[in-house]
């Protein structure tokens, strides 16, 4: 969490004079949102983003896409992997992978530190001696 976020957090925490453990996005009974009432929120709110930029009506934004997102954007950041497997709550690296595996700009950047230097387009040509050496096996 930033250090921002913590702020804008304590003062919301101190204007509803609510305790350290207290939800943060309370229900109207002061209990914690369901998973159920979090996606229903995120679809209400995505509608009426929706009415203002109407290439969001196409998109499917549901809890997920933002927790995928958020894991993206971190791995992007250069945060590894165990880190983001801590932030996303994975007991295991295992399950945090398919974000790397996911993410074609990670393979593009690896690919580009590990081409020689040097080396000219086109196809391999053997010199005439390894051709010999190899035909000589």
């Amino acid at each position: 969490m930033t250090p921002q976020t913590a702020a804008v957090l304590r003062v919301l925490q101190h204007e509803r004079a609510g305790h350290r453990d207290d939800p943060v996005f309370p229900t109207s009974r002061g209990r914690r949102l369901s998973r159920d009432a979090i996606a229903w929120l995120l679809a209400k709110h995505v509608a009426t983003g929706a009415a203002g930029c109407p290439s969001m009506r196409a998109k499917t934004i549901t809890p997920h896409t933002l927790r995928h997102t958020c894991a993206m954007r971190l791995l992007h950041a250069g945060n590894d992997i165990t880190v983001i497997a801590l932030w996303l709550g994975h007991e295991s690296t295992q399950t945090t992978q398919i974000y790397v595996h996911a993410d074609l700009a990670l393979k593009e950047k690896a690919l580009a530190r590990t081409a020689p230097t040097n080396t000219p387009p086109g196809r391999y040509r053997p010199p005439d001696k390894l051709l010999a050496f190899l035909e000589a096996l």
